[in-house]
């Protein structure tokens, strides 16, 4: 039996998975596996992962929302350390829910872990002070290959929550994430 716990009621997004491993905690402190190919394939997730990325960022910063053009990537994403809030967004053509989004708190202390399949936008909003994020991915990072929308795109629609004391004002953007169009310019595009 494995040692996960898989949610796959993501919004009604097929692919979308939300992931629960199992800690074993004592005094000393935990243990858990973040990734066994077995587990993982016995709950469909059954992907090559070829980088292992990670990034820091402070309260406030939103990154996203991201995906890549001719090389997409099936992503397993995870917080070691913090709080953030991470949204995928359906792009897949031909889905029966394109353009409809699903967030989830990602934390230190939850521990759970999303699974993000290829046709997907994604991004996070950092809660906490700080927050380090580790990620999967099927492939590798190819420059000039990144696309994105905008992340308050109203017809996406993602309740983006504020970190404590901020309100959107505050949020820190990359310029490029500032500068990304809709959904509906996304569609356009690719008719």
């Amino acid at each position: 039996m494995g040692k996960i716990k898989v949610e796959n009621d993501c919004n009604g997004i097929a692919g979308l998975k939300v992931v629960e491993p199992a800690v074993f905690g004592d005094s000393r402190g935990y243990f858990m596996e973040t990734y066994n190919y077995n587990d993982f394939k016995e709950a469909g997730i059954d992907c090559t992962f070829v980088q292992d990325n990670q990034s820091s960022s402070r309260k406030g910063v939103l990154r996203g929302l991201h995906f890549q053009i001719a090389y997409p990537q099936d992503k397993l994403v995870r917080v070691i350390r913090g709080e953030v809030y991470d949204v995928a967004v359906d792009l897949r053509e031909g889905s029966e829910t394109f353009g409809k989004h699903y967030g989830v708190v990602l934390s230190e202390e939850n521990k759970k872990q999303f699974f993000i399949p290829k046709g997907f936008a994604h991004g996070f909003i950092v809660l906490s002070e700080e927050a380090e994020f580790c990620y999967k991915v099927t492939d590798f990072y190819h420059a000039n290959d990144e696309g994105g929308l905008i992340w308050n795109d109203p017809e996406i629609g993602v309740k983006w929550p504020m970190p404590q004391g901020m309100t959107e004002r505050d949020l820190i953007l990359s310029d490029k994430d500032r500068q990304w169009g809709g959904i509906r310019e996304y569609a356009s595009k690719k008719s």
